[in-house]
């Protein structure tokens, strides 16, 4: 069944930091996909912005070596069309050169305007206080920041004070692509839009959810970010507790932006606190060496940075707690780290186990149900069941999934979580964007964690590169009688 394409109305997009990799590999080939879909509409505008000398023509060229390269574009009309919409300015984001310029082109009537910050955070309140000092900042404009929000608490709370005073909040989007991916948005309607599974989603019936998101990559050419950012930094601090939020929050009163985040900033601050007297038991760090993994013979983490000592770890495991009624007694396990065996990222619900087992099934009993939601690669999800094995010769069981893989319900593969999110922000549509309570509050929980790791003195542990990160992070899991799941493949 084919989705239902809604036009949004003219817009300017302008993205500062417009010839960086984010811009190329994800930015405009999602705005391509959009065009091709028929949602974009006359006169549209896409305006990259950067220090960089060059022509509309250049930019235009280099945007189609992108489209070519990451959205799949083979030329044609589509391309041609999209590529009549970008433009460019030079345009210094710390000093005066090129800002004259750049109002002139932002002169005209009061569409809706985006300004994409594709930068470091460093730049994000120098370029709004700009933007709201020539004027460029109308009642329908918004402001669009990737993560991270800061590298600590206090920092974030200076960037969204330069933010605020020049956007209103609810024009002020904080980006987490996660949150844009399909199967992420259908935990919501499969727990709200179901009345199978919501009664079974509390401490009564479920034993245990682990998060996990697995690279086999290293840090590439973001080495010298990542040494100031680290896993918790880099995914623990947003994507993955913004997927806890959503797995742990209250059904909202309705859909709307406010309605959801307020349940997620609940959850946020329900977690029980990590700190130097709990951060031994509850978390787990390491770093990776060299080792085999992504098809060959690897390097170190300081080998890939290019340094002979850092204490910046690759890899985080935790045990989290979150304590309402719903959730007393249940362990949330988080893990997340570069150089692992496979890639993916899932959502695992552990189901406790039946109360009185009628069938012989070994000397480790009947398994637990378990729902299974992959949220990258191979969308879908998959609810793990006992059944009777068929044929005769008594009551054999076997533990099977009801399988949905998403490109083979809907014949279509999903699309970028950049082009739902970027057409959202256009339209106002902060559901799926993080508010500034939320951001504060997930640093609230990170800050402790890293200042007890600082405080403690010890290094990250070391594990091989292609290796599922430090044995200590198996102990976290086993010594509670669980073990991560392995059931996906």
């Amino acid at each position: 069944m084919a989705s239902k394409i809604i036009k949004v109305d003219p817009f300017d997009l302008v993205v500062f930091g417009g010839t960086g990799d984010l811009a190329y590999r994800k930015l405009f080939p999602a705005l391509y996909h959009r065009e091709k879909a028929g949602q974009l509409t006359d006169p549209t505008r896409i305006i990259g912005v950067s220090r960089r000398e060059m022509s509309n023509e250049e930019f235009q060229a280099s945007v189609r070596d992108a489209l070519k390269k990451f959205g799949e574009a083979d030329g044609g009309e589509t391309v041609e069309k999209f590529l009549s919409r970008i433009h460019y300015q030079a345009l210094d984001a710390t000093g005066d050169k090129g800002w004259s310029e750049f109002k002139t082109l932002m002169d005209g009537d009061e569409r809706v305007r985006a300004y994409y910050l594709a930068t470091g955070p460093d730049l994000f309140a120098p370029i709004a206080k700009r933007i709201g000092a020539e004027g460029l900042a109308s009642p329908r404009s918004r402001i669009i920041v990737e993560k991270p929000i800061g590298h600590d608490g206090q920092s974030a709370n200076a960037i969204n004070d330069a933010l605020g005073s020049v956007f209103l909040e609810k024009n002020i989007f904080r980006i987490d692509h996660y949150l844009g991916k399909e199967t992420v948005q259908n935990l919501m309607a499969l727990r709200f839009a179901n009345a199978l599974l919501e009664p079974l989603w509390n401490s009564a019936h479920i034993n245990h959810v682990q998060i996990t998101v697995a690279e086999t990559l290293g840090v590439g050419g973001r080495g010298a970010y990542y040494d100031e950012s680290g896993a918790m930094r880099d995914m623990v601090q947003n994507h993955m507790l913004q997927l806890l939020c959503l797995i742990a929050m209250e059904p909202p009163s309705s859909f709307e932006a406010d309605a959801l985040r307020d349940e997620k900033l609940k959850v946020l601050k329900s977690l029980t606190p990590i700190n130097e007297q709990n951060v031994g038991q509850l978390t787990v760090r390491g770093q990776y060496r060299s080792g085999f993994a992504d098809g060959g013979q690897v390097g170190s983490y300081c080998e890939d940075i290019g340094k002979d000592r850092s204490e910046t770890e690759t890899f985080v495991a935790l045990k989290l707690g979150v304590e309402n009624w719903r959730w007393a007694g249940v362990p949330f396990y988080l893990r997340t780290g570069k150089r692992l065996p496979q890639r993916f990222s899932e959502i695992v619900v552990g189901f406790r186990r039946v109360p009185h087992e009628i069938f012989a099934h070994g000397a480790d009993g009947i398994p637990a149900n378990r729902l299974v939601i992959r949220v990258q690669p191979d969308e879908g999800i998959k609810l793990w069941l006992m059944i009777k094995d068929p044929g005769p010769g008594g009551m054999r069981l076997q533990h099977v999934p009801l399988d949905m893989s998403f490109a083979e319900a809907f014949g279509v593969s999903s699309p970028e979580a950049y082009e739902r999110l970027l057409m959202d922000a256009v339209r106002g549509n902060a559901s799926l964007f993080m508010r500034r309570d939320e951001v504060e509050a997930a640093w609230a929980f990170v800050d402790p964690i890293r200042e007890a790791w600082a405080h403690s003195g010890e290094p990250p542990r070391p594990y091989s590169a292609g290796t599922w990160g430090p044995a200590a992070s198996i102990a976290l899991i086993e010594r509670d009688g669980r073990t991560w799941n392995e059931e996906y493949a």
